[in-house]
């Protein structure tokens, strides 16, 4: 029995590579290839009833990335498995997908042999992610923990908010009625609290925790 597969990705060469080596193998038969995620959530709508056990796709892509796409599969049914191929590495991506139920994540610079054994994890029921993600997911979770560790006063959070916003001390000191010399403290004081180098670094906690969008 072979397994029904369908690849999304806008790199002709990637693609073009994956399907050699996937051609190369007798397991598969290859559905569909795509350029995008809305071309994939089209063909899924048009028919419903096509038996579908992985899709592959990276995730930067035109008109739906592969995170909108992961998102659309699983709503449809959790029996399709995903299987993310991807040079990004970002930790809010990769914890968003998790936690819409990816199957499996590989960088794109995987070995041959790596990929495979992703398949054919995934098919077989389990999950499967590159030791590169497990440790990056693993440290933003931790990273998070210790910012959520940190407790900031209500006062503190209005300061390190209008810093993000750009404010000066003067127009903070303004805006809280606090003195400048005391907006000063609660810089002073923030910085060593959250261990960060500068104003740069206040802002970047800033977003980080959702005071501010970006």
């Amino acid at each position: 029995m072979k397994y029904n597969l369908i690849i999304a990705d806008d790199h002709k060469m990637f693609l073009d590579g994956l399907l050699s080596i996937l051609n190369s193998e007798n397991d598969y038969n290859i559905l569909l290839t795509a350029k995008n995620g809305k071309h994939i959530a089209k063909y899924l709508e048009i028919n419903p009833d096509e038996k579908i056990d992985l899709i592959i796709t990276d995730i930067t892509m035109p008109e739906m990335d592969g995170i909108a796409l992961n998102k659309i599969v699983k709503k449809r049914s959790s029996n399709i498995k995903t299987l993310v191929v991807s040079m990004h590495n970002n930790p809010d991506m990769i914890d968003n997908l998790i936690e819409h139920d990816v199957d499996g994540y590989v960088p794109k610079n995987a070995e041959k042999e790596e990929l495979l054994k992703a398949i054919q994890t995934i098919l077989s029921g389990e999950k499967y992610f590159s030791r590169e993600i497990k440790d990056i997911y693993m440290e933003n979770k931790f990273s998070k923990k210790k910012d959520e560790e940190i407790k900031l006063t209500q006062r503190e959070i209005d300061v390190i908010t209008l810093i993000a916003q750009e404010f000066t001390t003067q127009e903070i000191a303004d805006k809280l009625f606090l003195s400048k010399h005391t907006i000063e403290s609660y810089r002073k004081n923030l910085i060593a609290k959250l261990n960060v180098r500068n104003l740069a670094g206040l802002t970047k906690y800033a977003i980080k925790m959702n005071y501010v969008e970006h």
